[in-house]
């Protein structure tokens, strides 16, 4: 998702304190300008953020590609193909900081009230002058609608993200108050106040659960301009935002249109950026990223290739096995296909050494557990031991590190491995072909809907064929892949998950059992195992940085172990080209590109337009 993501005086007219005891609890209650869970909030004193230039010029485009297609503006009830670029169109009731992890700050909530010692409520203070781009006022009678409409209304995803919201209750106009089901919940006010507010007397006559192409109102920087169904969509800069000069907002938004052209290929998109039919592109392919950046628009420094690198996770970018179906849910199977992959060679023969192999989930940052386990992650596994199958054991304990080959492209190592595994587990071949222990054979459908990804797949689909393993590659256009993802109809696929340096409830949505079982949920490897569980929980009830870090390492090595994706590979950049019009403050935030504090030269955009107009 998405996200653009004043002290109390007095307590005592809520509640009579009549016991010393019950005076300390309600001590820790505090009212503040700011979130700050397992972090200290840097900025609260600053007119603008540090990574932001106050006196940007504001106007011109920003353009980029969107795959495939789109047949709904309500991208929050998880209907259809949601658009891109519909968070600009709502504000959230907090902003995330780009520098600080887990540390929100005002937009439209000035201030909350919470104990951040023991999180069971937290009220929110809206702004008086908070606006609707119509004009109406934002009330706590809209923050209970969004909310409300999300617990019930949603999809299954973000209604368990949210399900530990009890009850919203409507205070006063601009005060309204979230109880969570559980005692302590410190990260419920980041997940909440990162949530789109919709208005309420918007929806009086429409139904939030359906596909809409209606315009949805909003209170966000930008307004739905012009819309060419399913192939783009074009959003304006709101003159009259009323957010705009707070210190989240001061040097941000500064385009005056963003638009957001849509294809089908990937390689098309990358032909349309290069004549000029969107401005910023990010390359996620390493040949093109080596090869194809010597066309005459950079040679002439029109277009500029950008590296941009931040300090949070890399996407966790990988193959998922659907243990929901065999022979998936055999974690030897699992095993022995992942000796199979032989990134060394890919890396060498058609990355051009641009990657590295991921091995975990969380890898570049504090999160990734690493070597053998230490002696606090070690007390935290050793509960779980006995309950977990030997190979699943042995690899929580390992100094982990996938296998490797030596980029010949024979892999022969690694798949004499496979085969030993595959043989002492039962399986058998049979005229060429693996059968399983009740003399089946094995056959696996990929699911893919990316053009060119066979390419790459299909360097492993001949090492497994080499196992006796058939593999199908089933290519669909992205409306049916995402049909067939929401209803977990595949044996593998690819996936690029992202993480974050603050996890949290999202771990259940991809790993949890009750996750599993709920179409349209991000648990896609269909895992179910009570050690896991315990695991998210732990990771979720975190009391502070250093736990939550802890804790996340023993779940990575959980994940790691039981086989059920092969991590692929990825690095510590992203990798973008624009044409040459646009600036960047000097100082870049650490956990996001920032491309909201970016602007339009105005010279430069000219130089660029006659350009094109040549060409």
């Amino acid at each position: 998702m998405h996200a653009r993501s004043v002290h109390f005086k007095s307590l005592g007219f809520i509640v009579a304190l009549s016991t010393a005891v019950t005076q300390v609890v309600w001590a820790t209650v505090q009212t503040t300008p700011y979130i700050a869970v397992h972090s200290t909030a840097k900025y609260t004193q600053l007119s603008a953020m540090p990574y932001a230039n106050p006196r940007a010029p504001k106007g011109g485009m920003l353009s980029s590609a969107a795959n495939g297609t789109f047949d709904n503006l309500n991208s929050m009830n998880g209907k259809g193909n949601s658009v891109e670029g519909a968070n600009y169109l709502f504000d959230t009731l907090m902003d995330s900081s780009l520098d600080e992890p887990s540390v929100m700050y005002p937009l439209l909530a000035e201030k909350v009230t919470f104990d951040p010692e023991r999180t069971k409520y937290i009220i929110y203070h809206l702004n008086p002058k908070a606006r609707f781009s119509d004009g109406t006022p934002v009330t706590a009678e809209d923050v209970k609608f969004s909310f409300d409409a999300y617990l019930t209304k949603s999809n299954p995803g973000l209604q368990m993200y949210l399900s530990d919201l009890a009850k919203v209750e409507v205070l006063s106009t601009y005060q309204v108050k979230m109880s969570f089901k559980s005692d302590n919940n410190a990260e419920m006010p980041l997940i909440l106040s990162q949530m789109p507010i919709y208005s309420k007397a918007d929806w009086k006559n429409k139904d939030f659960a359906k596909v809409t192409m209606r315009p949805i109102l909003g209170s966000g920087p930008y307004v739905i301009d012009r819309i060419d169904a399913g192939r783009s969509i074009t959003y304006k800069r709101n003159p009259h935002y009323w957010a705009q000069d707070l210190p989240i907002n001061r040097g941000r938004y500064n385009f005056a249109q963003i638009k957001y052209v849509y294809y089908r290929n990937l390689d098309i998109a990358f032909e349309g950026f290069k004549s000029g039919q969107y401005s910023l592109h990010q390359e996620k392919k390493s040949r093109n990223w080596v090869t194809e950046y010597g066309f005459p628009a950079v040679q002439k420094g029109m277009v500029k290739k950008y590296i941009a690198c931040t300090q949070t996770p890399a996407p966790t970018q990988s193959f998922v096995f659907n243990s929901r179906r065999a022979p998936m849910h055999d974690i030897r199977f699992r095993q022995a296909l992942s000796y199979a992959y032989d990134f060394e060679w890919l890396n060498k023969a058609l990355f051009y050494g641009q990657y590295q192999r991921l091995q975990s989930h969380f890898q570049y940052s504090e999160l990734e557990a690493k070597g053998a386990p230490s002696a606090a992650e070690l007390s935290l596994l050793k509960p779980y031991l006995k309950r977990l199958d030997p190979i699943h054991q042995q690899g929580v304990l390992s100094n982990w590190k996938y296998p490797s080959s030596d980029a010949t492209g024979f892999n022969r190592q690694g798949l004499f491995t496979a085969r030993a595994i595959l043989q002492k587990a039962g399986y058998r071949i049979k005229d060429g072909k693996l059968h399983d222990q009740q003399g089946k054979a094995i056959n696996i459908e990929f699911l893919i809907h990316q053009d060119g990804l066979q390419r790459t797949l299909m360097p492993y689909v001949r090492n497994l064929k080499k196992l006796g393993i058939q593999v199908n590659i089933r290519q669909v256009d992205v409306p049916q892949y995402m049909e067939r993802m929401r209803r977990y109809d595949f044996d593998m696929t690819t996936m690029v998950m992202p993480q974050s340096l603050t996890p949290g409830n999202e771990q259940g949505q991809m790993w949890s059992s009750q996750a599993a079982d709920q179409l349209g949920n991000y648990n896609y490897a269909g895992i179910k195992h009570p050690v896991i569980d315990d695991a998210v929980k732990h990771v979720i009830q975190a009391p502070d940085r250093a736990q939550l870090v802890l804790r996340t390492r023993v779940l990575d090595r959980l994940l790691r172990a039981g086989y059920y994706q092969i991590l692929t590979y990825g690095n510590n950049q992203s990798w973008y080209a624009y044409w040459n019009m646009y600036q960047q403050p000097k100082i870049k935030p650490k956990l996001s590109l920032g491309l909201d504090y970016w602007w339009v030269d105005a010279n430069q955009a000219k130089k660029v337009s006659k350009y094109l107009g040549q060409h």
